[in-house]
């Protein structure tokens, strides 16, 4: 299969972030969002980037505007009736997902493939909502989209090798390195990351350490390149709160249970770099 053409549905940091890798690879680009002003604000910040990456000498101008010509928004399902890819990155909801994927079934072609960028969810289930469960499987990308290597490839139980192969193809041509990984909660990455970030999270709400020590502890003890606090900071401590419930529901083991921190930083508000508070306080 050949795909020229590729929807991301959501705008927000990993959506926009997938969008610009897509389109800076040589894709057709169709943003999707539920309201234009989103799609604005991720393509003006895309802009801001690849600009960036002129000033540094790695793309010409006019290496940006054509990217940023590749780049089209819609707030309409009705526009991926040409779309040979679709990458969803929405919020980690299992209901909204599906509701996703019965929208897209019917506006998609029949030859289109619907891959999530979901980073715990089953892939079985979401394809169950369509009627072509042999072409949806996971294509999980990490942030920052623009930067990290990785792509994890997730097979649903009916997901054909076709697609598999697809997706790998893109996600080279994208420069990505394809890793595969059986459909369990978390995959690979999560799997073994989430209960780590959530350990020290529970070893900070039991006073063993300050954020800066658990950090620098686990940075300098463990050879880590960034603290696990900083990194939940990061990746958005929703996103992790989410990820170790889907753990402590689907595995019903207790060493999955989030930290009452966790959920009391969420419940502030304080869900890291992308609100300016987290662990750690940062500039907005």
């Amino acid at each position: 299969m050949s795909i020229g053409k590729i929807a991301v549905l959501g705008s927000g940091t990993m959506g926009s972030g997938i969008a610009q890798v897509a389109a800076l690879s040589g894709y057709e680009v169709l943003l999707i969002d539920v309201d234009q002003k989103f799609i604005d604000r991720a393509l003006a910040n895309i802009g801001k980037a690849l600009q960036k990456s002129v000033e540094k000498g790695k793309l010409t101008t006019e290496d940006k505007e054509q990217i940023l010509g590749r780049m089209k928004g819609s707030i309409s399902y009705e526009d991926c009736k040409d779309v040979d890819l679709v990458i969803e990155a929405i919020l980690e909801n299992m209901d909204l997902k599906k509701q996703v994927y019965q929208k897209l079934d019917e506006n998609c072609p029949s030859h289109a493939i619907l891959a999530s960028n979901t980073s715990s969810l089953s892939i079985t289930e979401m394809a169950a909502a369509t009627k072509r469960a042999d072409k949806v499987v996971g294509m999980h990308f990490f942030n920052p989209a623009a930067v990290m290597k990785l792509v994890e490839i997730i097979p649903g139980l009916d997901t054909s090798d076709e697609t598999v192969s697809a997706i790998e193809e893109v996600a080279k041509k994208m420069n990505k390195v394809p890793v595969y990984a059986k459909e369990s909660p978390g995959f690979i990455v999560n799997r073994i990351l989430v209960p780590m970030i959530n350990e020290a999270v529970i070893a900070l709400g039991e006073g063993i350490g300050t954020v800066e020590e658990i950090d620098t502890a686990m940075k300098l003890g463990a050879g880590m390149p960034m603290g696990p606090l900083a990194l939940a900071d990061m990746v958005g401590i929703d996103i992790v709160l989410a990820v170790a419930e889907v753990f402590h529901k689907e595995f019903a083991d207790s060493k999955y249970r989030p930290a009452l921190l966790l959920r009391q930083m969420v419940r502030a508000g304080h869900l890291g770099v992308k609100t300016g508070r987290g662990f750690y306080k940062y500039q907005k």
